[in-house]
């Protein structure tokens, strides 16, 4: 006859090997501090999405206002006249702030203006007419810095000869 296995005593079971026990409880434990900190540092790690600094900012502002006036003396050698451009977006962007800009915003559109489908600027076309009689362009980029209601303005003029002048900047980092 076989003999039948030897039967455990009876009492608690058998305790799991404490190196088994504390790889667990250290594992769970890196994890959890791991996850707390992918957490926390998150909002540094990922570029802002809609904010930007005063120096993005006014490097946008420059390069921008001298593409709208690109466009816009782009559009009288083509069309026989300047366009002038009601601000927009409406209010001035603050503190850095991305702004959706309208793509299909009939003014900007038909003279080939794009700045992109978020801004930090406004964006205008002024038309005068001077004292002679020939008409004054001035594109303009605004931004309120600070929010302070104090907005930052960049300005190119065009004369009549479509040429421009250099960046003009009023309250800068306001």
């Amino acid at each position: 006859m076989a003999s039948a296995p030897p039967e455990s005593p009876p009492g608690p079971a058998r305790p799991r090997n404490l190196a088994v026990r504390v790889g667990v409880a250290v594992t769970v434990f890196v994890a959890l501090a791991l996850s707390g900190l992918y957490v926390a540092y998150l909002p540094m790690m990922a570029p802002a999405r809609t904010h930007a600094s005063p120096e993005r900012v006014a490097n946008e502002a420059r390069v921008q206002v001298l593409a709208l006036c690109d466009a816009v003396q782009a559009f009288r050698d083509e069309h026989g006249d300047y366009v002038p451009i009601a601000p927009y977006p409406v209010p001035v962007p603050r503190h850095g702030e991305g702004v959706p800009f309208a793509q299909d915003h009939e003014d900007f559109h038909r003279i080939g203006f794009d700045p992109g489908p978020i801004v930090h600027l406004q964006y205008e076309v002024r038309v005068e007419e001077s004292p002679v009689g020939e008409p004054e362009v001035s594109c303009l980029a605004r931004v309120d810095e600070n929010g302070d209601g104090l907005n930052a303005v960049y300005r190119i003029r065009l004369d009549a000869n479509g040429m421009t002048s250099p960046v003009e900047v009023e309250r800068e980092g306001e």
